[in-house]
C-alpha cells in the first residue's frame, strides 16, 4: 500500500550518522530524510566547516542537526548550514549526555521551554529551511504530560516546522547516554495524544522502533502521527531500510541487489580513498558490518570487515572479500535445500 505523505527519517546518532553512513544509506533508501550527527552551534561558526558540514549530493533529502541554547549563535550557525545545502535544520533537545548538560543544551532543555521557543524564533528568522526540533517526553522528575504540551506550544508557537519525539523520559542523572536509549520505558501513547490534540502540527515518532512494520502500527489511527524515525535498528540492520521505498512508492520495480550495492560501495570507498590519505577503509566499512544479520555468511562478513579494512594500505578488495563470504553463505544453504 502507498503512503506518500507518511515521511520516513534515519535518526541523528553521534558517532554513527556521519557523511559516509548516510551515503551507505542512501543506496538502500531514496526517500528517507537523512540526518546528521549533532553538531555544536560553536563549532558550525568557528570550526572546519568542510569537514564538519560536507556531505554528497545523493545525500538529499539530508537534514543537519545543531546543538546550543544560544539563540544568535543558533541562527548563525543554522545561515551557515543553509548555505551548505541541507533540507532541513534540526534543534536537538533529546540528548542526554554529560557533555551536552554542561553546554546547557540537548535534554535539559525540556525545562526550559521558552528558551526553545526563542532558539527557533532565531534560526526561523535567519533561514527559509525548515527548522524542526527533536526532543524526549520529559526529563527526570517533569509529568510528561505538560513537559511535552509545553515544549510542543513553545516552539510551535514560533513557526517550528515539524516536532519529532523521542517517546522516553531522558534521566539526567544516574543514567548513562547508553541506558537512556533502553531503560526509561517508551510511552508511544504520549506522543499520539499530543497528535489527536494537535492534528494541524507535523508530529514524528522515535524511539525503540524495531522496523517500518513496528512503526507504522505504532503511529495510531485518528490521526496518525505523521513520520517514523528510526534509529539503531536503521544501523544494526540497514536492510530494514529497504522496506521504506516500498511503502512510500508501492513500487514493484526490481530494488538493487546486494551484488549492486556492494559495488556502488566499493566505487566509493575507492573514491574516498583516493581523496584522502587520512582515510582507511573501516572509516566507511564500519556501517556496513550489520548488513546481511542473521544472514548464512554474516559471522565471517562482519570478521573481516572488522579485522581487514583496519589494515594499512587496505582498500576495496576487503569489501569484496567479506561479501564472499555471504555469497558462499547463500549457495551453501542452496545446495543443502537442493539436498534436502
Amino acid at each position: 500500500m502507498k503512503n506518500s505523505k507518511l515521511v520516513f527519517a534515519v535518526a541523528p546518532m553521534m558517532d554513527w550518522t556521519d557523511r559516509h553512513c548516510r551515503f551507505f544509506h542512501r543506496q538502500l533508501s531514496k526517500h528517507a530524510v537523512l540526518y546528521t550527527e549533532m553538531v555544536v552551534a560553536d563549532a558550525v561558526i568557528h570550526g572546519h566547516r568542510d569537514r564538519l558540514l560536507g556531505f554528497d549530493s545523493c545525500e538529499h533529502p539530508v537534514a543537519v542537526q545543531l546543538g546550543g541554547s544560544d539563540p544568535a549563535k543558533l541562527a548563525e550557525a543554522a545561515k551557515i548550514c543553509a548555505e551548505f545545502g541541507y533540507d532541513e535544520i534540526n534543534l536537538n533537545v533529546g540528548c542526554p549526555s554529560d557533555r551536552v548538560q554542561s553546554g546547557v543544551f540537548g535534554a535539559c532543555l525540556m525545562r526550559e521551554p521558552e528558551l526553545v521557543g526563542r532558539c527557533v524564533a532565531a534560526m526561523k528568522s535567519a533561514v527559509e529551511t525548515p527548522v524542526t526540533v527533536k526532543c524526549r517526553i520529559g526529563v527526570d522528575e517533569q509529568d510528561p504530560g505538560p513537559a511535552l504540551d509545553n515544549l510542543a506550544r513553545a516552539v510551535w508557537s514560533e513557526g517550528c516546522d515539524a516536532l519529532w519525539v523521542h517517546a522516553r523520559k531522558a534521566w539526567l542523572q544516574g543514567l548513562s547516554p547508553k541506558e537512556n536509549r533502553e531503560v526509561p520505558p517508551l510511552d508511544y501513547e504520549r506522543v499520539r495524544k499530543l497528535k489527536s490534540k494537535n492534528p494541524q502540527h507535523f508530529i514524528g515518532l522515535n524511539g525503540g522502533i524495531e522496523n517500518v512494520n513496528h512503526g507504522l502500527s505504532a503511529i495510531g489511527e485518528k490521526p496518525p502521527l505523521d513520520g517514523i524515525m528510526l534509529g539503531r535498528s536503521a544501523y544494526q540492520n540497514p536492510q530494514c531500510l529497504l522496506e521504506i521505498d516500498r511503502v512510500l512508492t508501492a513500487s514493484t520495480a526490481e530494488e538493487m541487489s546486494m551484488s549492486a550495492l556492494i559495488d556502488i560501495m566499493c566505487d566509493y570507498i575507492d573514491r574516498q580513498i583516493a581523496q584522502s590519505d587520512r582515510l582507511r577503509v573501516n572509516h566507511i566499512t564500519r556501517h556496513m558490518v550489520g548488513l546481511f544479520q542473521g544472514q548464512p555468511g554474516a559471522r565471517r562478513f562482519r570478521q573481516i570487515l572488522s579485522s581487514d579494512s583496519v589494515r594499512s594500505g587496505a582498500t576495496s578488495d576487503v569489501l569484496r572479500s567479506a561479501y564472499a563470504a555471504i555469497e558462499r553463505g547463500a549457495e551453501g544453504q542452496t545446495n543443502s535445500s537442493a539436498a534436502a
